[in-house]
C-alpha cells in the first residue's frame, strides 16, 4: 500500500484500493492504528451478488452516462484532466501523558520510573499545580483498572515520559477551576476516559472540555468501572459498525472487560450475538450477557462453529481484542462485505496483511481508538450520555467485583495479570469513603 495514500486519510477515513499497477502492497492493522482508519479492497462480483444489485449498478451507471455526470472517451482521445495528488504529512500519534503545572501543593499518586512487573508502581508524593485556563482540578473517588494500565507499565505502549503516573480514566469531584472557566462549578461530579493518562493519584489537573458530567443516580465506582470500556463499546457498536437487528456479531473474549459490553450491547439492538471465551465460568457469564452462542475455543475450532451457525454465512462484522491468535481465523469468519474491528491484540501483532485477504470477499479492516470517535466536545457527551442511559435503564450490567486502595495498585496489577480478577476493578484513593 502506497503510504501517501494512507497519510492523505482523515481519522476514520476510508482507503478503497481497487488495483496495484505497481505491484501488490502489504498492510498491517497498526498501519490503520494511528488515525482509526478503515480498509478494503473490493471486487464488483461481491457488490453484484443478487440479480437485483446487478441492475441497480448498471441502471445508475447508465443514467450517469445519459445526463453527462459520466463523460466516455473513445479510443486515443487524450485526458486532460489529470489531477496531482499532493503531498500529505502523516499525523504523529497523541501522546498520553499529561505535563503538571508548576507547584502548589502535594499529593499522593502511583509513579513508575522504569519500565516492568507490578513492583514497578511506587506510591509516593507527587507536586500539583494549580489549574490554568481550560483546565480544572478533580480530586478522585474512583479509579478504573484497565488491560492498558498494564501494557503501559510494561512498555507495550509507550508513555511520552519517565517517570509517569498511569491510568487512564476516573471519577472525581472538581475543587478548583481555571481562570474564566464557565459550564461547571466547585463540587460537580465529573468523570474522563482516555487522554491525558494519570489518573492513579488522589488529584490531578484535567482539561475541562475532556470530562463529562455523571449523573447523580449513579454510582461513582461504577462508573470508573466502566467510563473507559462503555465508552468504548458505544463507538464500536453505534458507529465503527452500526449494529442493527439482524445482523449476526462474533465477539472475542465475550467475558472480558469491553467483550461482555459488547455481547449485551449488540444483543439490546436486536443483533445475533456469538462469543468466544477460554472457560466454563466465562461461557456461563457470556450467555448472561445476552451471547446467543458461545464457543469454547480451546475445546473446539471457532472458525468451523461459526461456519456452522451461520449456515456457512459468515458474520456480519467481527470485533477482535485477541490479535495475532485469532486474526486469520477472524478474517474467515466474515461474510462477504464484512467488517474486520481490531480493538486490542493481547496474543501479539498480527502477522503482515496482503491486501488480497480482503480482496477474496471484499472485507472492511479497521483499527480503531476511542479517541478518535471523540473528536469534539459534542461526540464526548454524546458518547457518554448514551452509555450512562443505559446503565440506568439496565440494558448494561456492570460487574464490579473488587476495590483496592490505590496505594496497593502494584497488587491490583499482579492480581489482574495472574487471572485472580473477574468483571471491573476499580482503585479508591486511600481515605475515601465508598
Amino acid at each position: 500500500m502506497r503510504l501517501g495514500s494512507l497519510a492523505c486519510l482523515k481519522t476514520r477515513g476510508y482507503m478503497v484500493s481497487f488495483g496495484h499497477s505497481s505491484g501488490m502492497p502489504e498492510s498491517l492493522p497498526s498501519a490503520l492504528d494511528a488515525k482509526s482508519l478503515f480498509l478494503t479492497r473490493p471486487a464488483l462480483m461481491h457488490y453484484s451478488l443478487t440479480r437485483e444489485e446487478l441492475l441497480e449498478t448498471a441502471g445508475e451507471l447508465f443514467a450517469g452516462v445519459t445526463s453527462g455526470v459520466l463523460r466516455v472517451r473513445e479510443l486515443g482521445q487524450s485526458d486532460s484532466t489529470n489531477i496531482p495528488i499532493s503531498a500529505c504529512s502523516i499525523w504523529s500519534v497523541p501522546k498520553w501523558e499529561h505535563f503538571l503545572p508548576a507547584a502548589a501543593t502535594m499529593v499522593k499518586a502511583i509513579r513508575v520510573h522504569e519500565l516492568g512487573g507490578p513492583e514497578v508502581l511506587k506510591w509516593e508524593e507527587v507536586e500539583i499545580g494549580e489549574p490554568k485556563e481550560g483546565e480544572i482540578r478533580v480530586k478522585n473517588k474512583a479509579i478504573g483498572l484497565n488491560f492498558i494500565d498494564v501494557h503501559f507499565r510494561k512498555g507495550v505502549y509507550k508513555a511520552a515520559t519517565i517517570p509517569f503516573t498511569p491510568g487512564m480514566e476516573a471519577v472525581g469531584v472538581v475543587t478548583s477551576l481555571g481562570p474564566g472557566l464557565t459550564g461547571m462549578k466547585f463540587g460537580d461530579l465529573v468523570a474522563y476516559a482516555g487522554n491525558p493518562m494519570g489518573s492513579y493519584a488522589e488529584e490531578q489537573i484535567l482539561p475541562a472540555e475532556k470530562v463529562v458530567p455523571v449523573p447523580s443516580t449513579l454510582d461513582p465506582v461504577v462508573v470508573a468501572a466502566v467510563i473507559l470500556k462503555g465508552m468504548t463499546t458505544q463507538y464500536l457498536v453505534r458507529r465503527c459498525f452500526k449494529v442493527e437487528t439482524g445482523h449476526t456479531v462474533l465477539v472475542h473474549a465475550a467475558a472480558g472487560g469491553v467483550g461482555s459490553l459488547l455481547c449485551q450491547w449488540a444483543n439490546a439492538l436486536g443483533a445475533t450475538v456469538i462469543g468466544t471465551v477460554s472457560t466454563k465460568e466465562k461461557a456461563d457469564q457470556a450467555k448472561d450477557d445476552g451471547c446467543h452462542h458461545v464457543i469454547m475455543y480451546k475445546e473446539e475450532d471457532f472458525v468451523t462453529r461459526v461456519n456452522e451457525i451461520t449456515s456457512g454465512k459468515g458474520v456480519d462484522v467481527v470485533y477482535d481484542s485477541i490479535g495475532k491468535d485469532t486474526f486469520q481465523g477472524s478474517l474467515a469468519c466474515l461474510k462477504i462485505r464484512g467488517y474486520m474491528v481490531s480493538l486490542g491484540q493481547s496474543s501479539g501483532t498480527p502477522d503482515t496483511l496482503p491486501l488480497s485477504a480482503l480482496a477474496a470477499k471484499s472485507l472492511f479492516l479497521s483499527r480503531s481508538h476511542l479517541m478518535h470517535y471523540n473528536l469534539t466536545r459534542e461526540e464526548l457527551l454524546e458518547t457518554a450520555g448514551e452509555l450512562f442511559a443505559c446503565i440506568t435503564s439496565a440494558v448494561l450490567r456492570i460487574r464490579v467485583n473488587r476495590t483496592y486502595p490505590l496505594s496497593q495498585a502494584a497488587q491490583a496489577h499482579a492480581d489482574l495479570e495472574d487471572r485472580k480478577t473477574s468483571g471491573s476493578v476499580v482503585l479508591i484513593p486511600d481515605g475515601v469513603d465508598q
